[in-house]
């Protein structure tokens, strides 16, 4: 219970047992005030006026999502939810130095770990999408001719057609890594050559790759908010290996002791129940579900 609580629940408890009549128009006016107050507070799910600091990935901030989904969050708690937008990497190392309140990434090994090291409480599925490759127009490594996604990467290697890798130890750099090792392809060894690594997110990645009529790996929900496409288009994708996943977990308090606990779990509470499951289920663009809810 915050201070502000505990000051209006003892000014509540003084007031002398008075009936209305008794008491004056500013005595009236008090209570009444201290009331709606008390009542505004215990019915939020978090603290009204409360903020919580989300460590996140920049795909779901490039997608818009946040903007979409946070503003609707403050109007039903009262809580002001801030997000660091960083590579799934960074993110999950800003978390475990305790700089955050909720994790919210897409590499599921990594998010296992850090709860299995005791910097997060619980993992919990969210929603999912999809990888998809891009490239120019032209297609000069035949990518949409591939059968699957490690096909499509050979024919990238082979052709010594340029690929833009994030390079961030992202979620989707991680899942580039494992689909280039599935082609046996060692980009330590091609790194600078056909094999370009702009260490920068998602969005920065997509222009370098079009300034450089380069192909690239991308979250679909990045790309479907992507504005800068020119010439550019989806060149593979429907791999059953291309899966997306998103996790969202507290950040462990008895680590982290200035961790908001009680508001971070009621805003996962929200994200994995009926409500915010039907938000990030109702996003669209242009017609087109960038996200699949799948907490339950």
């Amino acid at each position: 219970m915050s201070r502000m609580q505990l000051s209006l629940l003892e000014a509540h408890r003084s007031e002398p047992q008075r009936s209305q009549e008794q008491r004056s128009e500013p005595q009236r006016r008090l209570l009444a005030t201290i009331s709606t107050t008390l009542a505004l507070l215990f019915s939020a799910p978090g603290l009204a006026g409360e903020s919580l600091l989300l460590q996140s990935t920049t795909s779901t901030a490039n997608s818009g999502l946040y903007e979409f989904l946070l503003p609707q969050y403050k109007q039903h708690s009262g809580v002001q939810v801030n997000v660091v937008a960083v590579g799934t990497g960074q993110a999950i190392r800003n978390a475990s130095n305790c700089d955050g309140d909720v994790l919210l990434v897409h590499a599921t090994a990594a998010e296992e770990k850090f709860v299995a090291e005791g910097f997060g409480v619980e993992r919990h599925d969210l929603m999912y999408n999809d990888f998809v490759v891009v490239g120019p127009q032209m297609d000069p490594a035949g990518l949409l001719a591939a059968d699957n996604v490690t096909q499509a990467l050979t024919r990238i290697a082979e052709s010594k057609a340029i690929f833009a890798s994030r390079g961030d130890n992202s979620g989707t750099h991680k899942k580039e890594l494992q689909l280039w090792q599935a082609a046996s392809v060692n980009t330590e060894v091609v790194s600078g050559s056909w094999y370009r690594e702009t260490g920068a997110g998602m969005g920065a990645t997509l222009n370098t790759a079009v300034g450089m009529g380069a192909y690239t790996l991308t979250d679909r929900a990045t790309w479907l908010n992507f504005k800068n496409r020119q010439h550019h288009r989806i060149v593979f994708e429907g791999d059953q290996t291309l899966f997306n996943q998103y996790g969202v977990i507290l950040v462990n308090p008895a680590k982290c002791p200035r961790v908001k606990s009680a508001t971070g779990q009621a805003f996962i509470d929200w994200l994995t129940g009926t409500p915010g499951q039907q938000l990030i289920a109702s996003y669209t663009l242009n017609g087109k579900q960038l996200f699949y809810p799948n907490a339950n």
